[in-house]
C-alpha cells in the first residue's frame, strides 16, 4: 500500500511540473558587418556607387542614382533607398538591405507595402552631392 501512495504522490508531481519553465528574460543578440557600419560612413556619391552596384549584382539595373540614404533597422538588417532615373522609362526607387554577412536584398519600393517590410522613407542622407560634377 506504501509503494502504491507514493507512485502516486511521484506521479502528482511530475505532473505539477509539466508545462513549467523558468521564465528568464531572452537577450536579443545584434550581428553586424562591417560592411553596414562602413556603408553608413561614405558620402553621398560614394553611396550611390555602392547602393548602384547592390542593385545591379541582384539583377537589375539603375542609370542614375539621384537620391538616396539611410531608411532605419529592420529586424539584423539596414535598410537604405536608392532613387533611380532612367533615360527613358520611370524613375524607381529601390529598397536595400544590408545584411550582417555582408550580402544585400533588393526590392522595389512600391512592392514593399502589404508584404509586412517598412516602407520607403529616407531618414538620413549622406553628405554630399549624387552628383559627380
Amino acid at each position: 500500500m506504501t509503494s502504491k501512495l507514493a507512485t502516486v504522490i511521484l506521479a502528482g508531481l511530475v505532473i505539477t511540473g509539466c508545462g513549467q519553465t523558468d521564465q528568464q528574460p531572452t537577450k536579443s543578440i545584434k550581428v553586424r558587418s562591417a560592411e553596414q557600419d562602413q556603408l553608413k560612413q561614405l558620402d553621398a556619391l560614394n553611396l550611390a556607387i555602392a547602393l548602384k552596384r547592390a542593385i545591379y549584382a541582384a539583377g537589375y539595373t539603375c542609370k542614375r542614382v539621384t537620391d538616396a540614404g539611410f531608411v532605419g533597422e529592420w529586424k539584423n538588417l539596414d535598410m537604405w533607398e536608392a532613387h533611380c532615373e532612367y533615360d527613358r522609362s520611370a524613375p524607381v526607387d529601390w529598397a536595400i538591405f544590408a545584411g550582417p554577412d555582408g550580402g544585400a536584398q533588393v526590392r522595389i519600393c512600391n512592392d514593399l507595402a502589404g508584404s509586412g517590410l517598412p516602407a520607403c522613407a529616407i531618414k538620413q542622407r549622406p553628405k554630399g552631392s549624387f552628383n559627380s560634377t
